[in-house]
């Protein structure tokens, strides 16, 4: 469920009158994960990396109070619900997007993931829960390593936004290098810092 509600009565009062207005209310964060053991998992399992990769992100956003509050438009939404975004490649060789909900259980999150991102790339049609879910936006660029990127400043998708690409092996271990974008009315550098860590953390403990 989505509501407006007062900036005035939030913590994000003062930031939302810095940054509501601001040219460029954006920043980019970039932090290198080791992704060691979701490579092993997803081997293990025969599941997919970039599945496990969104399980991670959702776990890791749910207990930070920030997330569940959007700019949109000139408005502050609160949420109840969060959900992950993926991008799917469809039947007609373009691309489609796919919002996932968080849940909590990787194999539930799984089921949910390949049934959905199935009835996507058959259907050509967009999975939207931007009405009912606080949505992470993903996008991966599997072909390519890349050291980051700098997403748009759209002023209509204040949404955050993760995107990665390759990941890359030194030794026995396995690093991915992401950018992590999000609105300044939305959450602090403190909250965004709080968010990697909380990431990192997730993709050391699933099993």
């Amino acid at each position: 469920m989505a509501k407006e509600i007062d900036p005035q009565v939030t913590t994000r009062a003062a930031a939302y009158e810095l940054w509501m207005k601001a040219p460029n209310p954006m920043v980019t964060f970039f932090k290198t994960l080791d992704v060691t053991n979701l490579v092993r998992i997803s081997k293990k399992k025969q599941m997919k990396f970039n599945m496990l990769l969104d399980f991670c992100i959702g776990r890791a956003a749910a207990s930070i109070k920030e997330f569940y509050i959007l700019p949109v438009g000139d408005k502050l939404i609160q949420y109840d619900t969060l959900a992950v975004n993926t991008i799917v490649k469809n039947k007609d060789g373009e691309i489609s997007s796919c919002d996932i909900s968080q849940i909590d259980l990787l194999n539930n999150f799984n089921t949910e993931y390949l049934k959905y991102t199935r009835q996507v790339a058959e259907s050509c049609s967009d999975r939207d829960l931007s009405e009912e879910s606080m949505v992470i936006g993903t996008s991966a660029i599997i072909d390519t390593e890349i050291d980051g990127a700098v997403g748009m400043n759209s002023g209509i998708f204040n949404n955050p936004f993760i995107i990665w690409g390759k990941y890359r092996r030194k030794y026995f271990r396995y690093y991915l290098p992401v950018s992590f974008q999000f609105h300044h009315t939305q959450m602090d550098g403190a909250h965004a810092g709080k968010f990697l860590a909380n990431l990192q953390n997730e993709i050391n403990r699933i099993q």
